[in-house]
């Protein structure tokens, strides 16, 4: 051995994200403003975050389940009605909502005041999905329930066989 000193530089540290309030890749929806807070680039595509604004009496999207990715939500403002199979779930601040894949879900706004949420995809292959609905929704076609769900599909996500209600 020798009593050389080490002169390799020690690895760069990880870059680190700040998004503030008014910053974000923001998603119009329809009646929802989506301000997409980590799109996977900083946590190597491990995990998505979104900020979504429900405006009110915003309904929700077809029932679905995901096959490739967990989601998150949790109640900032307002309130939220998640419905899973057939069970409605009225989601206040404070309430943290989890869906593992497969699990059949929607939510919508069922009430009189705005409804601030954020969302988690884990990975964040969904960050995309917005992306690409916020185009549909651009797009001369409008969205129909059957383009929504051609969407919906490309990423892992089909309707719920026996659950097609939508939270009203």
């Amino acid at each position: 051995m020798t009593d050389e000193p080490n002169t390799s530089a020690p690895p760069p540290a990880p870059a680190v994200s700040v998004v503030g309030p008014d910053e974000g890749e923001t998603i119009l929806l329809g009646t929802t403003r989506m301000r997409i807070l980590e799109d996977g680039s900083t946590t190597g595509h491990r995990l998505g975050i979104a900020e979504s604004v429900l405006a009110p009496h915003t309904p929700g999207p077809p029932q679905h389940r995901h096959a490739a990715h967990d989601e998150g939500f949790y109640i900032v403002s307002g309130a939220v009605r998640f419905t899973v199979g057939d069970e409605d779930h009225d989601a206040t601040p404070g309430t943290l909502v989890m869906v593992p894949p497969g699990a059949p879900h929607t939510f919508a706004n069922p009430g009189d005041e705005p409804a601030v949420m954020l969302s988690t995809f884990t990975p964040d292959l969904y960050v995309q999905y917005f992306r690409d609905l916020r185009d549909l929704y651009a797009g001369d076609g409008g969205v129909t329930p059957q383009a929504h769900l051609r969407v919906m599909g490309q990423y892992a996500t089909e309707p719920a066989a026996g659950a097609d209600r939508t939270s009203s």
